[in-house]
């Protein structure tokens, strides 16, 4: 496992112990050319450009997608 998706496994993890829902962004801004995932937070890049318009409850149904990801999940 990488270190990003370790990352974004931890936060996860806080996350559903009822912390603010925080931006999956590490500041590791590289899209895959393969998956079309930033490298970094697991997003597509529509899922970047939307994240600020995104209300608390669409947020977290994305971090489950993101913790999915992170763990290799299918898609």
């Amino acid at each position: 496992m990488t270190p990003a998706a370790e990352l974004l496994l931890e936060t996860a993890r806080e996350l559903r112990a009822g912390q603010p829902v925080p931006s999956p962004c590490i500041s590791i801004c590289r899209l895959d050319a393969d998956s079309g995932l930033c490298e970094g937070c697991f997003r597509t890049l529509d899922e970047i450009t939307a994240w600020s318009g995104m209300p608390d409850a669409q947020r977290r149904v994305l971090w489950l997608e993101l913790e999915r990801r992170a763990r290799g999940g299918p898609g």
